[in-house]
């Protein structure tokens, strides 16, 4: 399955625009919605408040925290989240994971400083804890050096796939080793250096773990312009996506899943913006349907 999503905002002043653009969404027959997950800005929204309020007010579509700010949502009580997010809403969500990256402004939550090193290894304890309370089974007891939990009875829920945001290479082969799928950070596509370098981390990781790396899926944030007329170049000098007429998106997307092996987009206007009401009509209404057919083809 590919899928399609749309980033939404995650600011307080924007709310009523996010609640019509999740609607809208969801009754286009999109798959995902995604928030960011930045606690420590007291003008942007808790994102597991969000996404939960999106879910109810939604149907079909699945939400996702791209990705859960790790440092400050220990894994038991994440756990806890994503289950009951998931018996909640008849299975609508996917657990997307960070290592954290913005220290300063995690210490002034309250939270421990932690050093590049203790912070990928407390990710991947963190996924390993994750994954264990879901799903039933026999009560859970953990001995690491940052989480601990004792005789913990996991949720009969099953946990959904669980996507990471890694970038540098030690996390990268956490994301091997542990995880569902891989959201390349800083909007890198299949075409860039990022992409290049980074995959092939996680495969290796994930043989010498004794996985498929196939089993791993990519899955893109994709930000750009939708246009009404074709564009002469549809990336920029440093090969970056800029965006184009639907045709031209469909080309691009089509080629992504079917040469590159891509598992999903999430669209967002330039720069990372939310994409306006039009453009993600455009998206979902014309440039989705068609990749979906010319995959199925």
């Amino acid at each position: 399955m590919t899928h399609f999503g749309i980033g939404v905002s995650t600011a307080v002043a924007a709310v009523p625009g996010t609640l019509k653009l999740a609607l809208q969404a969801d009754q286009a027959g999109l798959d995902l919605l995604t928030v960011s997950d930045h606690p420590y800005y007291a003008d942007r929204l808790d994102a597991y408040a969000e996404i939960g309020v999106l879910l109810g007010r939604t149907e079909r579509i699945s939400g996702l925290v791209s990705v859960t700010n790790l440092p400050t949502r220990p894994a038991s009580m994440l756990a806890r989240t994503i289950t009951s997010l998931s018996a909640l809403t008849g299975g609508r969500i996917v657990l997307g994971m960070g290592v954290g990256g913005l220290w300063d402004d995690i210490a002034r939550l309250g939270f421990t400083k932690l050093t590049p090193g203790q912070a990928v290894r407390a990710f991947e304890e963190g996924v390993r804890l994750v994954k264990m309370l879901g799903g039933g089974g026999e009560p859970v007891t953990f001995d690491g050096e940052f989480y601990q939990v004792t005789n913990l009875e996991p949720a009969e829920e099953a946990m959904p796939p669980l996507w990471t945001g890694s970038v540098g290479p030690k996390s990268l082969a956490v994301t091997g080793r542990v995880a569902d799928g891989w959201m390349p950070g800083r909007a890198a596509d299949w075409l860039s250096e990022r992409y290049r370098t980074s995959r092939p981390v996680i495969d290796q990781a994930a043989v010498d773990a004794g996985r498929d790396p196939g089993d791993i899926v990519t899955v893109y944030n994709f930000p750009g312009r939708i246009t009404t007329e074709a564009l002469k170049n549809t990336r920029a000098d440093d090969g970056r996506w800029i965006g184009g007429s639907p045709d031209q998106w469909i080309e691009e997307l089509t080629g992504a899943v079917l040469e590159h092996g891509a598992a999903g987009f999430v669209l967002f206007g330039p720069g990372g913006s939310t994409p306006d009401e039009t453009s993600a009509a455009r998206w979902a209404g014309e440039i989705v349907p068609a990749v979906r057919e010319a995959v199925a083809k």
